[in-house]
């Protein structure tokens, strides 16, 4: 969420591991450390019922309208519980029944939010700007810019509801993806009132085992929607933290489910923009590191192409160059990479204001999956490069067709994607079938010393 934007502290520790440096045993949520007094002076659960109906109806807080309203608030309701589902900085969660039975959450923006926002931005501004006189090689400017562009996206609950069904329909493919219903008629600006969904947070391997839930497949369908959203769609769910991410066995199908909550912030990438970062992610892939230092530049980093593309992967250079997808991640990288993080923070600050603003919600969304990659212990697998390679195929041959007007040549992209996509399944396969293989051996060898003839 851009409210948690404006905590420079932990925006920081998220900038700093998307550079490369993510302290994977030590990672700080961002609903932990604020200077933001957002939460303070949230108001009672009645207040906000109240508020509900005056956000309905357009009425002044304290006129009898108002007074009436508020011994209305049942006609809308079988039941609304007191107790907030989840509180975050702009706004809470009720869980609550409509009159025909069906469970709605029931997200209300804490009072005086809006009101309060436009201070907290001159706030923040002012001890970046401080930071800055204290330490020149910071300049954060472009953190104030970011949340002055995002926060009025994420205040209104409408854009957050239509970004919301605009995913479902763009993701629909996908099975295993639940995005809950909007009930536009009890929906405002300030109010969202949607479909209830519960599930255990996508980081709780504890919820996952208890409940038969496959980690690994988890973990394969995230990579999966993300890489559809950023390389083919161009349209990103910014803000993937576990609370945000929840996991279920479905009733009725007994299929794990990945639901996807929160929807108020979104990068709209340019597809210039978002095809070089295509190619960069197939150069790194491939360690191609001309390709790197080309599709790095264009995106701005210039000389820092190196950093850059260490701030993508989170891997050190000399893995880059060996190969993301082909180079294991160690214990004895991640404490290179810590044990280094402080010599580069000038760097990362120079870097972070040549790249296009498009890339700094882009490297938060990077750092917010690599956590809970992390989590699960599923880093750097080796279906999440598949995946990848499958979207960056798609997106690029899409891109090409978009570009020709030529029948033939769209036919003879379409033949080579086609080609393309066939490798990287037969590729998979190899894959799966030396692991089936490989385990069947070391069976059978632990077989024999367990039981000597």
């Amino acid at each position: 969420m851009a409210g948690r934007m404006l905590k420079v502290s932990s925006f920081a520790t998220a900038v700093f591991a998307s550079s490369g440096f993510y302290l994977y045993n030590k990672h700080v949520d961002p609903n932990d450390i604020s200077f933001i007094r957002f939460g303070r002076a949230a108001a009672t659960t009645a207040v906000i019922s109240y508020d509900y109906m005056t956000s309905l109806e357009n009425v002044d807080h304290g006129t009898e309208e108002y007074w009436a309203l508020k011994s209305k608030i049942g006609q809308l309701f079988a039941s609304f519980e007191e107790t907030p589902q989840g509180a975050a900085s702009l706004a809470q969660v009720h869980r609550a029944v409509l009159k025909d039975g069906r469970t709605v959450a029931v997200k209300v923006q804490h009072p005086k939010v809006e009101a309060q926002s436009s201070k907290d931005i001159l706030v923040m501004e002012f001890l970046v700007q401080v930071v800055h006189w204290l330490f020149p090689d910071f300049a954060f400017m472009w953190l104030v810019e970011e949340a002055k562009r995002n926060l009025p996206l994420e205040l209104d609950f409408m854009n957050e509801g239509r970004n919301a069904e605009k995913v479902a329909e763009m993701l629909k493919h996908f099975e295993f993806l639940k995005v809950p219903k909007i009930h536009w008629d009890l929906s405002t600006k300030r109010i969202l009132t949607m479909e209830f969904a519960e599930g255990g947070q996508v980081n709780d391997r504890e919820y996952m085992n208890k409940h038969g839930i496959d980690v690994n497949e988890v973990s394969r369908n995230l990579g999966k929607m993300y890489s559809e959203m950023i390389f083919v769609n161009g349209f990103v769910h910014c803000d993937p933290h576990p609370g945000n991410v929840l996991v279920k066995k479905c009733p009725k199908s007994n299929k794990t489910q990945i639901v996807l909550l929160d929807h108020g912030l979104y990068q709209t990438l340019n597809p210039d923009f978002r095809m070089d970062y295509c190619r960069l992610w197939q150069a790194l892939m491939k360690a191609d590191l001309k390709a790197v230092e080309r599709f790095s530049r264009r995106l701005g980093a210039g000389d820092l192409y190196p950093l850059f593309a260490c701030v993508l992967t989170a891997r050190s250079w000399a893995s880059v160059a060996g190969g993301i997808s082909q180079t294991p991640v160690t214990n004895s990288e991640d404490v290179e990479i810590r044990t280094n993080a402080a010599l580069y923070l000038p760097q990362i600050s120079d870097l972070l204001n040549k790249v296009p603003r498009q890339m700094l919600l882009l490297l938060k969304t990077n750092d917010l999956l690599r956590g809970i990659e992390t989590t699960l212990q599923t880093r750097a697998s080796a279906s999440s490069f598949i995946n990848m390679s499958r979207c960056c195929v798609r997106a690029a041959a899409r891109y090409k067709r978009s570009k020709t007007q030529s029948r033939m040549r769209r036919m003879r992209i379409s033949l080579s994607e086609v080609l393309t996509l066939w490798q990287i399944n037969a590729y998979e396969l190899f894959l799966w079938v030396k692991g089936s293989l490989l385990a069947r051996w070391v069976t059978s060898l632990l077989s024999c010393l367990q039981y000597p003839h």
